[in-house]
């Protein structure tokens, strides 16, 4: 037998990945989890004067079955990281992860040459898509790492960014 030429797409779908991924990104159901002091910021997002819901991720699913992003903010130990792995591994395709906080990115100030207990950053066994930095990062910060994440599934920003103006030396 001859080889046969099989083109390699007979349909397009590339207008209706864009919809989807666009419909993914404005309806974004973070899960209810919070590991620290962190978590206090997380929900203070919620609340009406940062109002998440301008973003669509309002809606804090209490099940990881139910969401499809993990915003890791807090200190993760040893002892909980097997716990924030099933949570994860719950979570429907497609899914994501966004670390807030320095202890969630780095081990933040527990991080020390003989502290054995606190794992020095999420990415040590998940796959994070955006860092927050911050002790604590403030709501704002939250609400940048959902646009950043949102222009990493969609390719475009909903807002430009803003550059800092500079208004001359204080000295």
């Amino acid at each position: 037998m001859g080889k046969e030429t099989i083109p390699t797409s007979i349909v397009q779908f590339a207008g209706l990945d864009k919809l989807l991924d666009l419909c993914r990104a404005n309806s974004l159901w973070p899960m209810t989890f919070g590991l620290a002091c962190c978590a206090i910021e997380m929900m203070c997002t919620g609340g009406s004067r940062f109002d998440i819901s301008r973003f669509g991720a309002e809606v804090f699913r209490p099940s990881p079955r139910q969401s499809d992003v993990m915003i890791v903010a807090g200190t993760i130990t040893k002892k909980m990281a097997p716990a924030v792995k099933t949570l994860y591994d719950q979570m429907p395709e497609p899914k994501w992860v966004i670390a807030m906080g320095n202890c969630a990115i780095s081990g933040g100030p527990f991080k020390c040459k003989n502290n054995y207990n606190v794992v020095e950053g999420a990415d040590r066994f998940l796959p994070v898509d955006v860092y927050i930095p911050g002790c604590p990062p403030r709501p704002e910060a939250l609400l940048e790492g959902i646009m950043t994440l949102e222009e990493k599934i969609t390719g475009k920003r909903r807002w430009p960014r803003r550059q800092p103006v500079n208004i001359g030396s204080l000295s």
